[in-house]
């Protein structure tokens, strides 16, 4: 018998604020966390999703008196405060850190190479820090990083190696980031507009996000979302662009229910990728028609948090369970015509549901994809 696997505990870090309740309350009342900002110098703002410096500085000498940490690693710290200070680290507790660029920002203006530039030297730095007894596990594919370090963590735990994880996911807005997406002219010139007929790009974020994850379930527990199914397939189609078919996202929905013994009817959610490009939301509409997915309510959290890239799809599962957990959708920010050539139930306004199964995709530069099934209990 395969051994069960819950998500019984999460935080959250970003420009809507430093924990859940609070996260949680601004997407009721609409807010967006994308705004203009002027990130590199000699260039005109643009719209993206940045958490205040001086407010972040604060909350972590709150919480913090070792000060000896990147920008970046104060925003993950601050997220997975809580669930250590709720949760036993012990001999078989894996610490699993998701995250596209790391502490890329240490390489500006450098002769020599930092060592905390190293996705495998932050890892362990935090892990040191907490106490993890453990070697780090550092998940780093593109934007499927999220969602991936979940459905890690899961198969990890069930092939015997731990009993319980840590999963913390980051990543921060930065000038090579910027660049990157600039080259492909991918950089939308307003707040994104996700399956939008009118869409014309992302809005780069950034974020930190952590959940706790579990073989032993306490009753107690005040939350528990069981990981039904998972899946990560590579379509192999491009560097940066997806397949146009959806094949890998197809092949990853579809394994992650089959795994999930669930069927469509049963779905009762879609926390969807939805970058606002034209290729990726076109994409995602091919493949969840061709899972019959099409009328299942569906949204995008990009417009209100931006695409933070390795942190986007575990801070997007937090926020889909918060949705289960009050009954209630959150809609897609900024959709008003439908811009894809098939149809998807996109969520309008906020609205009260019954939410039991939650499907949670990711697609990503180098043609992976990945989907989660979650329950919740």
């Amino acid at each position: 018998m395969t051994t069960e696997i819950y998500i019984t505990d999460y935080n959250c870090v970003t420009p809507l604020g430093f924990d859940v309740p609070s996260n949680w309350k601004a997407l009721l009342d609409g807010k967006s966390g994308v705004a203009l900002h002027q990130i590199i110098k000699n260039q005109e703002p643009f719209y993206a999703s940045k958490i205040d410096s001086e407010k972040l500085k604060e909350e972590f000498e709150k919480n913090f008196d070792n000060q000896n940490f990147t920008r970046l690693e104060k925003m993950l710290l601050l997220s997975l405060k809580p669930l250590v200070e709720r949760h036993n680290i012990t001999e078989e507790t894996a610490f699993i850190l998701s995250t596209t660029k790391g502490n890329i920002c240490l390489l500006k203006n450098q002769e020599t190479l930092p060592e905390d530039v190293f996705l495998s030297k932050m890892a362990q730095k935090m892990a040191d820090f907490f106490g993890f007894k453990t070697k780090p596990i550092v998940v780093s594919n593109a934007c499927v990083s999220g969602v991936m370090a979940i459905a890690v963590a899961k198969n990890m735990i069930q092939s015997g190696r731990y009993k319980n994880a840590f999963v913390a996911a980051g990543d921060e807005i930065s000038e090579f980031v910027i660049s990157g997406f600039n080259s492909f002219q991918a950089i939308g010139t307003e707040i994104c507009k996700p399956y939008d007929k009118n869409r014309n790009g992302i809005n780069i974020g950034e974020a930190a996000a952590a959940v706790y994850i579990t073989s032993e379930l306490n009753k107690t527990e005040k939350l528990s979302f069981k990981i039904s199914g998972d899946s990560a397939i590579n379509d192999a189609n491009h560097i940066s662009g997806p397949s146009r078919t959806g094949d890998g996202l197809f092949a990853s929905i579809q394994n992650a229910m089959k795994e999930a013994r669930v069927s469509a009817e049963q779905i009762d959610f879609i926390s969807a990728h939805g970058t606002a490009t034209i290729y990726n939301d076109e994409m995602e509409a091919i493949a969840f028609n061709r899972m019959d997915l099409q009328n299942i309510p569906l949204n995008s959290m990009k417009a209100y948090y931006g695409h933070c890239l390795g942190a986007s799809g575990l801070l997007e599962s937090i926020i889909s369970m918060e949705s289960a957990l009050n009954n209630t959708l959150i809609p897609s920010k900024n959709f008003e015509e439908t811009g894809t050539s098939q149809p998807l139930n996109i969520i309008k306004e906020n609205q009260t549901a019954e939410i039991k199964y939650i499907l949670k995709t990711a697609s990503g530069f180098g043609g992976c994809n990945a989907a989660i099934v979650l329950e919740k209990s």
